[in-house]
């Protein structure tokens, strides 16, 4: 597994008030980044809308609660920053981050998500995003990934930094589930959730043939022959989201 060499881990701290110039210079007036919030929970949304706002670097224009309303927001323009969550009702949200980056290289996405890292911290780095963070990470966390991320850089956190150089030194360590590709994750999670082949061809409108491959392929790559089999390694992995177990604190 690759990752881009120029990741920047960054401790709960302080964040920096701006980025410096090419030649290490504060610009005289800091510019405030208009962020777009996507979350499908509206509490959620403002209570980040209420800890982003303290900091005088950014300021929340606009918020969604669905992959529709993300995407028609951001046609309209003005936004720099797009803080999501990666379980949306109606898309998965690694595909949104595909179609986010389609729309504009220069958009920098955040990702947060009750989801440990290693479940889909990678993936949504290859789709795109400038970073991934856990909602139950501290505000100073937060607001020190928004402020590397606007620099340019790549926030993970030191946990999963040490996930992917031990991987990197043996990908057998791997779980099953991080073999698959992207469309063949979706298509576990969905047949985890107890849905049938047809019900998800539907939804992601591909054809019966085409998701029944899917399913072949991760079953082969996950030695399982049951559905069964994937509904209770989903549970086991936390993989679907009514099974995260939110009183474990997940280090970000």
């Amino acid at each position: 597994m690759e990752m881009d060499r120029a990741v920047a881990v960054v401790r709960d701290r302080e964040p920096q008030a701006h980025c410096t110039d090419a030649i290490g210079h504060a610009p005289s007036a800091p510019h405030r980044h208009r962020m777009l919030i996507v979350d499908d929970h509206a509490i959620v949304r403002e209570g980040l809308k209420q800890l982003i706002h303290r900091d005088p670097a950014f300021m929340v224009i606009a918020e969604a609660s669905s992959a529709a309303h993300a995407m028609q927001r951001l046609r309209h323009g003005g936004i720099d920053i797009v803080l999501m969550d990666i379980a949306l009702p109606d898309r998965d949200g690694i595909e949104l981050l595909k179609q986010i980056k389609l729309l504009s290289t220069h958009l920098r996405v955040l990702v947060c998500s009750l989801h440990q890292a290693s479940t889909y911290a990678v993936r949504a780095m290859r789709a795109g995003a400038a970073g991934y963070i856990s909602k139950q990470c501290t505000p100073g966390i937060l607001l020190g990934a928004l402020h590397q991320i606007v620099c340019g850089k790549k926030y993970i956190s030191d946990e999963l930094a040490q996930q992917l150089a031990d991987q990197l030194l043996d990908d057998s360590l791997l779980p099953a589930h991080e073999r698959l590709s992207d469309r063949e994750y979706q298509t576990l999670l969905k047949l985890a959730a107890g849905m049938s082949v047809t019900e998800i061809a539907t939804q992601l409108a591909l054809s019966v043939k085409t998701i029944s491959m899917y399913r072949a392929r991760l079953l082969i790559k996950m030695r399982m022959r049951k559905n069964a089999e994937l509904t209770h390694y989903a549970i086991r992995h936390q993989l679907l989201p009514e099974f995260i177990d939110t009183s474990v604190s997940v280090a970000c």
